[in-house]
C-alpha cells in the first residue's frame, strides 16, 4: 500500500453499524481507497481489519456494491506495480454527494 490512513484518520471512522439506521444517501464516506479503476469507499470501521463500505472494482458500476472489506487485504492488494492508496485528500462528505455511488445505484 502506497499511502496509508492514519491512527487518526481511522479513529475518526464512526464504528460498524453506527450508521446502520441512518438513510443510505446520507452516511458519510469518511475514506477512499483506491487503485486503477478500483475504488473502495469507507464509512464504518471496526477499529481493527474490517472496514464497511462501497466497493467499485474494474470500474464495473453494474456490479458495486456494499460490504465488508478487510484492511489487511487492502494492503496486500497489488496488480503489475500497482498498489492500493488512500486518497488523503478526501474529505468526509454523505453518499449522496459522491458521483460513482451514486451513478452505481449505491443509494437507496
Amino acid at each position: 500500500m502506497w499511502a496509508k490512513p492514519t491512527q487518526a484518520d481511522l479513529k475518526a471512522m464512526p464504528k460498524i453499524y453506527a450508521q446502520e439506521k441512518t438513510k443510505s444517501g446520507d452516511q458519510i464516506v469518511y475514506g477512499h481507497f483506491f487503485m486503477g479503476a478500483h475504488d473502495w469507499f469507507i464509512t464504518e470501521f471496526d477499529g481493527e481489519d474490517t472496514f464497511f463500505g462501497f466497493a467499485i472494482l474494474n470500474g464495473d458500476l453494474d456490479m458495486a456494491e456494499w460490504g465488508y472489506i478487510s484492511f489487511q487485504e487492502l494492503k496486500d492488494l497489488k496488480q503489475s506495480f500497482m498498489q492500493v492508496d488512500f486518497d488523503k485528500h478526501w474529505d468526509k462528505r454523505p453518499v449522496r454527494e459522491v458521483d460513482k455511488i451514486v451513478k452505481a445505484g449505491g443509494v437507496h
